[in-house]
């Protein structure tokens, strides 16, 4: 009796070894599965990074670019500015230059004595 019975603890522990080994590997695939998940997902989330630091540089490049324009848009403008202040000045003195020519002399300071 002796004997069966340490031969049913001995079938006892094995089944519990086989059972705890199964439930080992199951954690191990779950484990493994959700490292593969993580590495498909750090890939996408590479990928979008990538997209966007070449959106960014695209962006930099374009902004650039547009900030060039702006600062030629803004002289063109200031030359055209100065040139419209010189022409209205030139326009300004030739008016009072006119308008001296074409006054009546000013009548001869009468005298008494």
């Amino acid at each position: 009796m002796a004997v069966v019975a340490a031969k049913r603890k001995e079938e006892e522990e094995a089944k519990e070894l086989r059972k705890r080994n199964e439930e080992l590997e199951k954690e191990l695939r779950e484990s493994r599965e959700r490292e593969e998940q993580m590495r498909k997902e750090l890939r996408k989330v590479w990928e979008r990074l990538r997209v966007a630091e070449e959106a960014e540089e695209r962006l930099c490049s374009q902004l650039g670019e547009l900030e060039a324009e702006s600062v030629n848009q803004a002289r063109a403008y200031n030359a055209h500015i100065v040139s419209l202040m010189a022409q209205l000045s030139k326009a300004t003195i030739t008016n009072t230059v006119l308008v001296n020519n074409h006054r009546s002399p000013a009548p001869a300071p009468i005298s008494i004595l």
